[in-house]
C-alpha cells in the first residue's frame, strides 16, 4: 500500500524498507533540497521574524524580492567537484545545479526598505513587519444632471 506525503514522496516508502530487504539505504548524494528552505515563523508585537534554513548556500547564492505583497525568496546552487589521478585522468567528477525558491504573502502595505534580513550560517534571518493596509478612500462622483 502506498500513501503519498505532502511533499510527493511516499511517507513509508523508507521505514518498511527496513523490513522487506536486506540492509540497503539509498542517499540522495548531493540533493540540497531535500534539506533546504525549512522555514520556522515567529510572531511578535512589531512583525514576523523568517529562520529559512539553506545549508551549503553562500550569502550571493540567496535572492529575496517582493512583488505584488508577495515575498520570495530563492537559492541557486552550481557546485563542480573533480578529483584525478597523478597522470591527469579523471577518477571521480560530480556536478550539482538546483534552485529552490519559496513565496510569502506580507501584504501590500509592506514595502522593500521595511523588511530586513541576515544570511549567518546557512541560516537567512527575515524580519517582516506588521502593517495594516490603509482602507481606500471612497472617493464621492457625482454625474451631472441636464436640465
Amino acid at each position: 500500500m502506498l500513501m503519498s506525503s505532502i511533499l510527493g514522496e511516499n511517507l513509508f516508502d523508507e521505514f518498511f524498507d527496513d523490513f522487506t530487504r536486506p540492509a540497503k539505504r539509498v542517499v540522495k548524494y548531493n540533493n540540497p533540497s531535500a534539506s533546504v528552505m525549512s522555514t520556522d515563523v515567529k510572531e511578535s508585537e512589531d512583525g514576523y521574524e523568517l529562520h529559512i534554513e539553506l545549508p551549503g548556500y553562500k550569502k550571493e547564492d540567496v535572492k529575496a524580492e517582493l512583488r505584488d505583497g508577495n515575498l520570495t525568496i530563492s537559492a541557486v546552487k552550481n557546485t563542480e567537484k573533480e578529483q584525478k589521478d597523478e597522470n591527469g585522468k579523471y577518477i571521480h567528477r560530480e556536478r550539482f545545479y538546483g534552485n529552490c525558491s519559496r513565496s510569502f504573502y506580507v501584504g501590500d502595505a509592506v514595502k522593500e526598505e521595511d523588511i530586513k534580513a541576515k544570511f549567518e550560517d546557512g541560516i537567512l534571518k527575515v524580519f517582516v513587519p506588521k502593517k495594516e493596509a490603509k482602507p481606500a478612500v471612497e472617493e464621492k462622483k457625482y454625474i451631472t444632471i441636464e436640465g
